[in-house]
Order: structure tokens, then C-alpha cells, then sequence
């Protein structure tokens, strides 16, 4: 059984907790696309302390032990963050090693020019810029189509790495010189190659071999995907968009496995919809009720600390995140966040230039003067937090669950009413018809 993970809006639905919850019944987890902009949270309960995991590039199954975990192809790594979180994980009990860490081989690097270069575009576009995180995903990914990046496997090749890492800042440092950006130091950099080539290299493998091999042999895989399907580069909202394809596809490039070895894809998607950096939001509340959500859902990112922008579920982007993905069901997250609202809206719709329309715009600027059209509901002004039975909930949260579904398109796998992994609701009925059977 292969199951792929993957986010159903803008990102920070909380991927992390369900590949954590799902973790122990696969053998390998996989991380697909993306760079050390994701930040997947993962809380584990030991000793009556909540211990508070964020990863970045690892996978988040590495809190499991006997897990492998695997950082594919379509991963842009920056070898030095990846080094910090490995750190971090050792500092809080976590072992990381080459048995249970693998890189591609093909996966490409985030060298510290692009990550000047991200600064320094970021900053010439003033008031039209994306929102990046600056971290040098955009260009890292830039130079890959461009046929010019170095890859992990490079990092195997220290008698080679330095004249490349060398030839590319010299490269880099004309282009920053134009940008007014940071000019690079390649005494610095070659040297902080050598170190990554000594710390990483043993965790650099042929991963997309690996994976088919073991999908073969009966292991089990979990493909975890970063941010979400309307960041996808083709899907989303361009140009507020990712670099990376972050719906199914990028699932098979990214890991180096074909489509037929995914046997079900299950997305993420909570309970009201957050958004950060620029870019259209139809449903977003930029009022009171927008802070109020943001401020008991903890939505600031955590990869950046940036405040998320809020608002309400968002019906049109779900049902296209089911379409594009061929989600099999859907895992709800946040539920506990709405509990004290006295209504709570759904967007139904979008009404474009007096038009109502129910679909997504190819077009940001369509996008961007969409006007939401919502429908109501009451809310059921009680506690949810903590709830593990469907039955247990409020009778107007299991009716809001309901009519979530039916806007969606797909059938609720998991409903998380906390950060912890026994705070979730599991419709085993839903989890046996995507080919999962997990405890009761």
C-alpha cells in the first residue's frame, strides 16, 4: 500500500501531524518537492510534556523509529539547513543517521547565492513581489531547469565540487552585482562544501532505485508533499505560486516512482482556509474575526514566523484540489478553532465582474476581484478539542463536516481536533476504502 499526502489549499494545513499519525504503518517516507520553506509541525506527548517537532526537509516520519525516511529528486536541499536540523533533532532525542536518512542523489542544492539572489529579486520588484520566503528555493529550482545547478551526488565528488561551486559564484556574483544584491565569498562557500561533502555523503544514495526497488519487495510507501495545490507552479495561483509542482504529479517526478505504484492520495484541508504572502485570497477576513481565528488556530508560520492570512473555508478551491489531485478523501484539521463562533460561513462560489462562477480562475488578477458568495451556517458553540468519536462531536459540527464533504467532493479520512495524535477522529470506514486499516 502507497499513499500520498498532499495539501488541499495554500499550505500549513497540517500535513505534518497526519504523515506523523500515518507513519507507523508504512516502512518508508518520502518527502517529494519543495525546499526548507515548509515547515510540517509534529507534537509528541512523552511524559506528560508535549515535545514540539518542526521539520523542514525531513520527512516526518523520522520521530518513528525503524522508519526510512527519504528526501527525493524533487527536493531543493540546502545542505546547511539540512545540517541544523539534523542537529536539532539529535539535541531533542531524535537519531538521525544514514540507515534511516536518504538524499538523491538527483536532488538539487540551495547554495547561499541563491538564496542572495531570492533577496535580491524579492527586493527589486517592490510593491509586486511574491512573498517568498527568501530561503533561495526559487532560484535553486531557476537554475535547475536551467541545466546549470549542482545536484546532492555532486557532493560525493569533492576533487570536482569546488571548481564547480567556484565557476557558479563567480557566475552568480555578476547577476547579484547588477541586483545590487550580497556578493558571495567562493573561499567560504568551497570551504563549507568540504564539510557538507564529509557530514552528508554517507546519506547520499540513489533514491528513486531504492524506492521502486522496495515498492516492489512489499515495502510500504508515504509520500509527503510540501505547501499545496494552489501553490502548485502550474495549478495555482501563478505567480503567487511555489516553484515546485505540489499536487500529485510532482509525486512521481519528485520520488522517481510511476503513477501506478500510488494506490491512493488523500489531501489536507482545514476546517477554514490561511494563506501567507501575496496573492488572490477570495474568502479572506481581514477584520476582527480574521485576528480572532489566526490567534487561536497559532496561525503564524513555522517556517518563517510570518502571521498567516485568514479566512473563511473555501469550497471552490476544495473541489478543484479534488479534481487535479483525484483525491480519494480528505483529512480535516482545525476543527477545535471555530468552536466558539456563534455562524460560520462557507464560500460557495466566486462572483467575477457580476458573474457567479465555481470555478478557479486561471487568471490571479480574475482571481484577485473575486468576490466570495457565501452560505451560512450556525455554529455549535462548544468544545471539540480533544474529541476522538465522530459521534461525541456537537450535532452542528458533525452537520458542518457533512455539508464540507459534500461541497468538496470527498469523503473526511481523518478529522483532527488537536495538535496531539490521539486528538483525531478516524472514519475507518473511508481509510479501508482508500486500502488503509489502521487500530481502532
Amino acid at each position: 500500500m502507497n499513499l500520498a499526502i498532499i495539501g488541499a489549499q495554500w499550505g500549513d494545513e497540517g500535513k505534518g501531524k497526519i504523515v506523523d499519525l500515518l507513519a507507523p504503518h508504512f516502512d518508508i517516507v518520502t518527502r517529494y518537492q519543495g525546499g526548507h520553506n515548509a515547515g510540517h509541525t509534529v507534537i509528541i506527548r512523552r511524559d506528560g510534556v508535549d515535545h514540539k517537532f518542526v521539520l523542514h526537509l525531513i520527512p516526518s516520519g523520522i520521530t518513528h523509529p525503524g522508519k526510512t525516511c527519504v528526501i527525493g529528486n524533487g527536493v531543493v536541499v540546502d545542505p546547511q539547513a539540512l545540517l541544523r536540523e539534523m542537529e536539532e533533532l539529535h539535541a531533542q532525542g531524535i537519531e538521525v543517521n544514514h540507515h534511516n536518512l536518504l538524499i538523491s542523489n538527483r536532488a538539487h542544492l540551495i547554495l547561499p547565492y541563491h538564496v542572495a539572489l531570492d533577496r535580491a529579486i524579492e527586493a527589486s520588484r517592490g510593491g509586486n513581489a511574491v512573498g517568498t520566503t527568501m530561503r533561495g528555493i526559487g532560484p535553486a529550482y531557476e537554475d535547475k531547469m536551467a541545466r546549470r545547478g549542482l545536484r546532492a551526488g555532486d557532493l560525493t565528488d569533492p576533487a570536482t565540487l569546488a571548481e564547480k561551486l567556484a565557476t557558479n559564484v563567480k557566475q552568480n556574483n555578476r547577476l547579484l552585482a547588477m541586483l545590487g544584491g550580497e556578493l558571495i565569498d567562493d573561499k567560504k562557500v568551497i570551504a563549507d562544501g568540504e564539510r557538507w561533502c564529509e557530514m552528508l555523503a554517507p546519506h547520499i544514495c540513489d533514491t528513486t532505485y531504492f524506492l521502486n526497488q522496495s515498492a516492489r519487495a512489499g515495502k510500504a510507501l508515504l509520500l509527503e508533499g510540501a505547501q499545496a495545490t494552489m501553490l502548485d507552479i502550474d495549478h495555482g495561483t501563478y505567480p503567487f505560486v511555489t516553484s515546485s509542482n505540489s499536487s500529485i504529479g510532482g509525486a512521481c517526478t519528485g520520488a522517481g516512482i510511476p503513477p501506478r505504484l500510488i494506490n491512493a492520495t488523500i489531501g489536507v484541508i482545514k476546517a477554514y482556509t490561511t494563506r501567507v504572502g501575496g496573492g488572490p485570497f477570495p474568502a479572506e477576513l481581514n477584520d476582527s474575526l480574521g485576528e480572532h481565528i489566526r490567534a487561536r488556530g497559532g496561525e503564524y508560520g513555522a517556517s518563517t514566523g510570518r502571521p498567516r492570512r485568514t479566512g473563511w473555508f473555501d469550497a471552490v478551491i476544495a473541489r478543484y484540489a479534488v479534481m487535479v489531485n483525484g483525491l480519494d478523501a480528505l483529512a480535516l484539521t482545525k476543527l477545535d478553532v471555530l468552536d466558539d463562533l456563534a455562524e460560520i460561513k462557507i464560500c460557495v462560489g466566486y462572483r467575477i465582474n457580476g458573474k457567479e462562477v465555481d470555478q478557479v480562475p486561471y487568471d490571479a488578477n480574475q482571481m484577485n476581484i473575486a468576490e466570495p458568495v457565501y452560505e451560512t451556517m450556525p455554529g455549535w458553540q462548544s468544545k471539540t478539542e480533544g474529541i476522538s468519536k465522530f459521534a461525541e462531536l456537537p450535532v452542528r459540527a458533525q452537520t458542518y463536516i457533512a455539508r464540507l464533504s459534500e461541497l468538496s467532493g470527498a469523503p473526511f479520512a481523518f478529522i483532527s481536533t488537536g495538535a496531539e495524535r490521539n486528538e483525531t477522529i478516524l472514519a475507518h470506514d473511508v481509510l479501508n476504502a482508500c486500502g488503509l486499516t489502521l487500530p481502532v
